[in-house]
C-alpha cells in the first residue's frame, strides 16, 4: 500500500467534519464528483469502509473516526513543519515564545536581559494570546518556547518548571469580602469567575449530586454584558462594577493596583505554578538557552 498523501488527509477531514459532500466540496473549493472519487479511492487503498453513505445522510465507521483523529493530528504536524521551516528559512532567524501578557511572574525581563548574553541567542518575538493559547501556538509552530500555567497536556513536550506563586482573589473594593483581611473558597460561595465557574469551586468536580458545571458562553454577566474571552481592561472594569471575581497571581495583582480593585489571599486557594514548553524534538541551541537562561533567573534572589 502507497503511503497517503496530504491531499487526500486534507479531503477526508472535510467530509468527515462537514459529513455532507457538497458543503466539503464547497469548504475546499472543488467541485463534488472528483471529492466522491477521491473518497472511493481512498478506502481501496485502506482497503476499509470510512464513511457509511445514504440518500439521507453521511455518517463516520469505526475506522471513520479512527482515521479522522489521526488524520487531524498529521495535518496539523504538516502545517507545524511548514510554518517552522518557514521562520528558519527567514534571514534573520529568531526564537518565538509563547504566552499570557502578564502571566510571567515577574521573570521576563530578566530572563529577556540574561538571554541577549548567550552566545546562542536570537532575537525574541513575543506571541501574546488569552488563556489556553500558548499551547495551540507551540503545537502548530507558532512559537519555539511557551510559558504558561501548569496542569497542560505535555504529550510530546519537555517542560521545566520556574515558579510557583500565591495566586489572590481579585474583587470590588465595595464588596464585603473586602473587609476580610483573608478568606476561604468557601467564602466566594455565590460569585463567578470570569468563564462563569462557581467562585468557590475553583474549578473542582462539583460535591455529591450537584450538577457539573459547564461554561456560561453568552451567559448574561453584569448589565447584559456576555461572560466570554475578555482582556485585562475588561476583566477589572467587570471586577469593580461587582460581576465576578478573578484569581489572579500575585505577581500580577503588586503591577495592577486599582482603587476599585480589592486584592485578598484565599487560605486554601492552589498556587499557581509556570512552566516552560518546547517540543521534545527540538534541537535549537537558541531554545536550549534559552530554557538554560530562565531557569537561573527564576532562582535568583529577586
Amino acid at each position: 500500500m502507497d503511503d497517503l498523501e496530504v491531499r487526500q488527509l486534507r479531503y477526508f477531514v472535510a467530509v468527515a467534519e462537514e459529513l455532507h459532500f457538497g458543503r466539503a466540496a464547497e469548504r475546499l473549493g472543488m467541485a463534488q464528483p472528483p471529492l466522491s472519487r477521491a473518497i472511493r479511492d481512498l478506502e481501496r487503498r485502506l482497503d476499509v469502509r470510512l464513511l457509511e453513505r445514504t440518500t439521507r445522510r453521511v455518517a463516520l465507521t469505526p475506522a471513520g473516526e479512527v482515521l479522522l483523529r489521526d488524520a487531524r493530528t498529521a495535518l496539523d504536524a504538516v502545517a507545524a513543519a511548514a510554518r517552522r521551516a518557514r521562520r528558519a528559512g527567514r534571514p534573520e532567524p529568531g526564537l518565538c515564545l509563547a504566552l499570557k501578557a502578564d502571566y510571567d511572574g515577574g521573570l521576563l525581563p530578566r530572563i529577556l536581559d540574561a538571554y541577549r548574553g548567550e552566545a546562542a541567542a536570537l532575537p525574541v518575538t513575543l506571541v501574546l494570546g488569552g488563556r489556553d493559547e500558548q499551547l495551540p501556538a507551540l503545537r502548530d509552530g507558532r512559537a519555539d518556547v511557551a510559558l504558561l500555567p501548569v496542569p497542560f497536556d505535555e504529550r510530546g513536550l519537555d517542560v521545566e518548571p520556574l515558579l510557583t506563586e500565591p495566586r489572590l482573589v481579585a474583587l470590588a473594593a465595595t464588596d464585603p469580602l473586602a473587609a476580610r483581611p483573608s478568606l476561604r473558597l468557601a467564602d466566594l460561595a455565590g460569585r463567578v469567575l470570569p468563564d462563569g465557574a462557581p467562585a468557590d469551586r475553583d474549578g473542582r468536580p462539583p460535591a455529591g449530586d450537584a450538577p457539573a458545571w459547564r461554561p456560561a458562553t453568552g451567559r448574561p454577566g453584569v448589565a447584559g454584558v456576555a461572560l466570554r474571552r475578555l482582556d485585562l481592561a475588561q476583566l477589572f472594569n467587570l471586577v469593580e462594577l461587582g460581576g465576578l471575581v478573578w484569581f489572579p497571581p500575585a505577581s500580577l495583582a503588586r503591577r495592577h493596583p486599582r482603587p476599585g480593585v480589592a486584592y485578598r489571599t484565599v487560605a486554601d486557594l492552589p498556587p499557581l505554578t509556570l512552566a516552560l514548553a518546547w517540543p521534545q524534538k527540538s534541537r535549537s541551541p537558541a531554545v536550549a538557552a534559552f530554557v538554560r537562561t530562565a531557569v537561573v533567573a527564576a532562582g535568583a534572589p529577586r
